[in-house]
């Protein structure tokens, strides 16, 4: 049976996901049960869509194939290269907050993140009045709009980020070889499908190892309930800041997360979960950007993450999850990030919430149901882009 690897390989995958350390009740086996699905789709699909010769962008992660604490804010695309071949990509830039571009040498491991190859934003392409562009990727190239291929290339990815969820609209994308448009590709063989399988069932297991031992590297040796000051994301993205944490909140306390606005095109926070994947954000306020917050008068947004609904706009949901990652980006950045940009955290009583919120202004529920109902129209419109 040519699908016997990938059979094998969701047994494995189930025994990782049941012998998580973090796992302490059926809640997080039901949480872990749903990741592995997505896994299983998402392995399924980058596996069909490893082809050099004849790319496609795919989508490499989205609400059903979570991984990598996804940014509920983005669009990840992906398709696989060669570093000896040409490729054209073209597209129409739309209106969101950031396009960027990034080529890497390989996939995650349990130890290291991929090696950057190139990355830049669309600032440093020329696009035309009506938004088309055109970019050329192969060994040797130079100039604008036109991007040299290290030895190692094997990858490109590409992320589209919105800010204002409500307003921004998606460009499109198309990835072709150059030297083989108005071609087709060979048909499948029934080696072609063993390999795909195989591969599949690599991707599947490799992946659920190596973000559950990326988390534990990067989030929880820090301590808890603290964020670290702004850094460059690791993974070499040229304008991202990004600063990381983990909670653990009972149902009477809060963490009050401070931040200046930076001025960044780009600027959100984010909750995920033990499985290190976004928590629901189409139906619960689990993230916000700056457009979606309310910025206090001294230029400050605060952010309250709590089970209990503080009555606040900037109510971040915990969702059930008394642990999780925090995650705050800044993106499309012009400037370095220092210390002063970054966030500031105390734990307080839920009770005690009005006196440490210094613009306090209540939300109530019919507010609040408005919000959410914008997320989800929201996203759905986004997900069918």
């Amino acid at each position: 049976m040519i699908t016997q690897p990938f059979a094998d390989a969701i047994a494995r995958a189930e025994r990782v996901i049941a012998e998580a350390p973090h796992v302490s009740g059926a809640q997080d086996l039901i949480e872990g049960y749903d990741y592995l699905a997505g896994g299983i789709r998402a392995s399924l699909q980058m596996a069909w869509a490893y082809d050099r010769d004849y790319p496609y962008f795919v989508r490499s992660t989205g609400p059903y194939t979570k991984m990598g604490l996804d940014n509920p804010d983005t669009l990840y695309f992906h398709a696989w290269l060669r570093d000896d071949a040409t490729y054209v990509v073209t597209g129409r830039r739309g209106s969101t907050a950031d396009l960027s571009f990034q080529i890497l040498d390989g996939s995650y491991s349990p130890v290291e993140v991929p090696g950057s190859l190139a990355a830049f934003d669309d600032r440093e392409i020329d696009i035309a009045p009506d938004g088309t562009f055109e970019i050329r990727f192969g060994p040797g190239l130079s100039g604008r709009n036109a991007v040299p291929l290290a030895p190692g290339s094997a990858m490109l990815v590409v992320r589209e980020v919105f800010s204002d969820w409500a307003s921004e609209q998606p460009g499109t994308l198309r990835i072709q070889r150059a030297d083989r448009i108005g071609s087709a590709p060979p048909p499948p063989t029934e080696d072609t499908q063993t390999r795909r399988y195989a591969v599949a069932a690599k991707m599947l297991v490799g992946r659920i190892h190596t973000f559950l031992a990326f988390a534990e590297r990067f989030y929880l040796n820090l301590p808890v309930n603290t964020l670290t000051p702004p850094r460059l994301t690791p993974g070499g993205l040229a304008t991202q800041y990004s600063s990381a944490g983990h909670y653990a909140l009972g149902d009477d306390q809060a963490m009050v997360v401070t931040v200046p606005v930076a001025g960044a095109p780009y600027q959100g926070l984010q909750l995920g979960s033990m499985w290190y994947v976004s928590l629901d954000y189409a139906n619960h306020q689990t993230s916000l950007t700056v457009p979606q917050a309310r910025v206090d008068p001294d230029g400050m947004i605060r952010y309250v993450i709590s089970e209990r609904d503080p009555g606040v706009a900037n109510w971040i949901e915990r969702t059930g999850h008394d642990r999780g990652y925090v995650q705050l980006r800044w993106q499309r950045l012009s400037r370095a990030l220092t210390e002063a940009d970054g966030p500031r955290t105390e734990v307080v009583a839920v009770d005690d919430l009005p006196k440490q919120l210094p613009y306090h202004e209540p939300i109530g529920p019919a507010a609040w149901r408005q919000r959410i109902a914008a997320r989800q129209a929201a996203t759905a419109a986004r997900m069918l882009g």
